[in-house]
């Protein structure tokens, strides 16, 4: 599988917990033939989206499997590996790859403010040892350690390493990545924006698709904006990404994503568990304006109807 070639939609999907708070593998499995079967290009499991800093190393791993199992080589595979030391990215990228999974993807380690040096020594160090080909994730404002585009087109060089995952509100960055990447580099990488706003935008200048936390709620509506987007009208693409905007608002804003996307799955009828302590659920009023944000795309067919 050439994943330097990999476009489209790929969502960052929740992790289901059960009623007694563990990992309810038969949801995932529901979840992960829903996606498959509505369009999606591939998955990322134990993302942010999938509350990675509250799953233990077993769980990360078996939700992955789960996942793998059920998609059966329909769509690609990432499982996220991020992690605070280079050891334990490269022990969940193993269980990754024992597991099935195509590829991994991973953050800079967070916590401890760190040089670019220590960045560049972490994804080499990930990329010379890591059984699966691997995707660069910038995620700055929850990891607080920024890559520079120059960094992340280093980052790029390594045969080992075939995408990005570039989570920055600000798309003038993106355009800088691509043009140091494709441009001054000659790199052929697969370049995915992780905002759901920016999406038909970051198509317009050369990115290959997104992650998405949208698609893992509305899976259909966003493969129809990449279609689109990666079409011959970017008019109506740029009206349908307008049409989203209120979903996309509450995976980007306040109250944060994972409440909003869990809950948002409920009202779809896929009940997979509220988000795990410390996370909140949503409040009376969030949870309405969801309700209507949903609603709203249900009536434009751009979702499944609203069960309140």
């Amino acid at each position: 599988m050439n994943l330097q070639a990999l476009r489209g939609v790929i969502p960052a999907i929740v992790t289901p917990f059960d009623t007694d708070g563990g990992v309810d593998l038969p949801a995932t499995a529901t979840l992960t033939r829903w996606l498959v079967d509505s369009g999606v290009h591939a998955i990322m499991t134990t993302g942010g989206t999938g509350e990675f800093p509250h799953l233990d190393r077993s769980e990360r791993r078996e939700l992955t499997r789960a996942v793998v199992q059920e998609a059966g080589g329909k769509v690609p595979v990432i499982a996220g590996t991020a992690a605070c030391s280079t050891r334990e990215a490269l022990l969940l990228s193993e269980d990754a790859a024992s597991v099935g999974a195509d590829a991994v993807i991973s953050v800079p380690p967070f916590y401890f403010p760190l040089p670019e040096a220590a960045i560049a020594a972490f994804f080499k160090s990930l990329a010379d040892a890591s059984p699966l080909p691997v995707f660069v994730y910038n995620n700055p404002l929850y990891t607080g350690n920024a890559m520079s585009p120059a960094l992340i087109a280093d980052a790029l060089s390594h045969d080992n390493v075939v995408g990005l995952k570039q989570s920055s509100s600000d798309l003038g960055e993106l355009v800088e990545v691509i043009h140091e990447v494709r441009v001054v580099r000659g790199l052929s990488r697969a370049l995915f924006t992780g905002i759901d706003s920016q999406f038909a935008a970051a198509v317009s200048i050369g990115a290959d698709g997104i992650f998405s936390t949208a698609a893992g709620i509305i899976p259909a509506a966003v493969v129809r904006l990449y279609s689109l987007a990666a079409g011959s009208d970017p008019g109506a693409a740029a009206e349908l990404q307008l049409r989203l905007q209120p979903l996309n608002r509450f995976l980007e804003y306040d109250p944060g994503y994972v409440a909003p996307a869990k809950e948002a799955l409920r009202m779809l009828k896929i009940d997979v568990g509220d988000p795990r302590a410390p996370l909140p659920a949503l409040t009376p009023d969030e949870r309405a304006r969801l309700t209507a944000a949903l609603s709203q795309l249900g009536e434009a067919g751009l979702a499944p109807a609203v069960s309140t």
